[in-house]
């Protein structure tokens, strides 16, 4: 018996997954090698894939749990069974696990096909179109839970879009209301009105943006102005300083006027002449003034 599995993390709640999942007869207009999946009942189904040949089986649902796994076992064409598994990694996201187990047909031919790269291709296969699948889901509204929803379906990869469903698929297509031409034309009207929709909104943004950019620039080209004069006024007041500082050094003061202000203060009349002339003379003769006519003491040795 041969084993595969797959994963993939799908970018939406774990019960969007888990019921997009579930529309079996939805899987060839997004994967590549289902050709057809059409139902007996609600438990029982028909699957017809191409991986390397054709392959056919009638399968019975097995061990389903809500929003948590759904299995399969075949009991008619090629022997096979199977679990999905979907795991909730937060509000937004889950995990998608796919195990297939099967046997490869009787024979030379099968055990050879299987040795010679048929398994290999299949989990090629089922790697991609769960790609398919979590790229459907992300592509469908939020909380959508009919794959008819997501502008995904119909892909360039997918069976339907490359015409290898089988005569029985497209008849159960041609009988799905949400296929009808009207529901069909509806669809792609939406999609091409959320499309324009989605691109006035980025439209928008992008101005918004700009506005954005275009009022910081011109807060920041305002405040390089006040900078710009402030620096300005801060030299002319220190060249004015150093202009004030070179003025007053040029000014000589005169000796006399200095030492009347420190002597008797300003406004005095005679401040520029000195009142005791011989004061640098000895200290007992120098504070009278020699009379006209009296010799003054002598001094003594």
């Amino acid at each position: 018996m041969a084993e595969h599995s797959a994963s993939v993390t799908v970018n939406a709640p774990v019960h969007q997954v888990y019921e997009l999942f579930t529309h079996f007869n939805d899987f060839p207009k997004f994967m590549s090698f289902v050709q057809e999946v059409t139902y007996y009942d609600d438990e029982r189904s028909h699957w017809v894939v191409h991986v390397g040949r054709q392959y056919e089986w009638d399968a019975v649902n097995e061990d389903w749990i809500p929003d948590q796994q759904v299995g399969w076992r075949s009991f008619n064409g090629l022997h096979n069974s199977g679990k999905v598994k979907f795991r909730a990694l937060g509000p937004e996201r889950t995990n998608v696990d796919v195990y297939v187990q099967y046997v490869p047909p009787s024979g030379p031919l099968g055990q050879l096909g299987e040795a010679f790269g048929v398994g290999s291709h299949f989990t090629t296969a089922l790697e991609g179109d769960l790609q398919h699948f979590a790229h459907m889901v992300e592509n469908a509204p939020p909380g959508s839970l009919d794959p008819m929803s997501s502008h995904y379906l119909f892909h360039d990869e997918s069976a339907a879009s490359k015409g290898f469903v089988t005569s029985k698929q497209l008849e159960a297509m041609a009988r799905d209301p949400m296929m009808s031409t009207k529901a069909l034309a509806e669809r792609q009207a939406r999609i091409e009105r959320e499309a324009q929709e989605r691109q006035q909104k980025e439209a928008e943004l992008v101005e918004v943006r700009r506005q954005r950019l275009e009022h910081e620039r011109q807060i920041g080209a305002e405040h390089r102005q006040i900078l710009a004069r402030e620096a300005e006024k801060r030299r002319k007041e220190g060249q004015e300083r150093e202009e004030a500082s070179r003025r007053s050094a040029r000014i000589a003061p005169d000796p006399r006027y200095t030492y009347a202000v420190r002597a008797r203060g300003l406004g005095d009349r005679d401040g520029r002449r000195s009142r005791f002339p011989n004061f640098t003379q000895d200290p007992m003769t120098s504070r009278r003034p020699t009379k006209p006519g009296v010799s003054a003491p002598p001094r003594s040795s």
